[in-house]
Parts: C-alpha cells; structure tokens; sequence
C-alpha cells in the first residue's frame, strides 16, 4: 500500500466542527450530512456480506478494513442517506490513519457538532458500533505488527 500524507485526526475533527457551525440549524446540518453520504465510493456488491455487516443500527451498514498498523484504509455503505452520510463523517477522519492514531483520538467531533443529541438512539448504536468497530480493527492491526 502507497504511503500518503495525511493530515492529523485532531484536526480533521477541527475542520468538520468549522463546517458544521456554518449551518443555523439541524435540518440544514442533515442536508449536509445526507449529501455527503451521497459522495461515498461505490461498494462493490460481492462485499456485502455478513461478515462485513454491522449490527446495532436499524439500517445496515457493511465496513471492510485493509492495510495494517501504519495505514488502515476503510470503506462503508449503509441502505440509508443519514447513515451514509455519518460513514462519510467517520471515515474522512479515521480512513488512511495509522493504528496507534486511531485509538489515540475518541471521535470528538460526534458531541462538538452536537450528533450525540440529535440522533435516534437506533442512530446512535449504529455510530457507536461503526466506532468500535474500526477501533477493534485498529486494535488487531497493532496486535498483528507487534507479533
């Protein structure tokens, strides 16, 4: 896999709190949200299978994980707009990041942009097992390197 540059967690989850705070209100934030899923590569069909699904979420959501512990790429898709759009969220702060940045940085930008509040308690397991799920990816990717 390439090496790239790539710029730090912290301040990606800096840039999507700025663009957040352009929106005056929750129904333009979901907009966004929303068009932002709708930017997402494709996900080819052969990849959506049990093994890549995620559970907790009243959608399903497939996540699959290449690389190792210096470079993890991700890719998602969901069956729902809002929820492609929260993939987009997660994975332009945690997709070619190193393991050990990954577990070092929590996903701050969720409360600083004020998703916590505003999502469905479906939503929100949904989020939260996308999040384990690449932290426990990442996890493993350590685990593998220091073997």
């Amino acid at each position: 896999m390439e090496s790239r540059a790539v710029n730090p967690i912290s301040d990606i989850q800096a840039e999507i709190v700025e663009e957040f705070s352009f929106f005056d209100d929750w129904m333009d934030r979901y907009q966004y949200i929303i068009d932002l899923g709708r930017k997402l590569p494709d996900f080819p069909d052969d990849q959506r299978v049990d093994e890549n699904r995620l559970y907790g979420c009243q959608s399903q959501v497939w996540l699959t994980a290449h690389g190792n512990a210096d470079e993890l790429e991700f890719r998602a898709v969901s069956d729902s707009a809002i929820v492609c759009g929260l993939i987009a969220l997660v994975l332009r702060v945690y997709s070619g990041q190193p393991a050990a940045e990954i577990l070092a940085h929590q996903p701050k930008f969720v409360e600083d942009i004020g998703l916590k509040s505003h999502l469905s308690p479906t939503r929100s397991n949904g989020l939260a097992s996308m999040l384990e799920t690449i932290r426990q990816y990442a996890t493993d990717s350590v685990t593998a390197a220091a073997s």
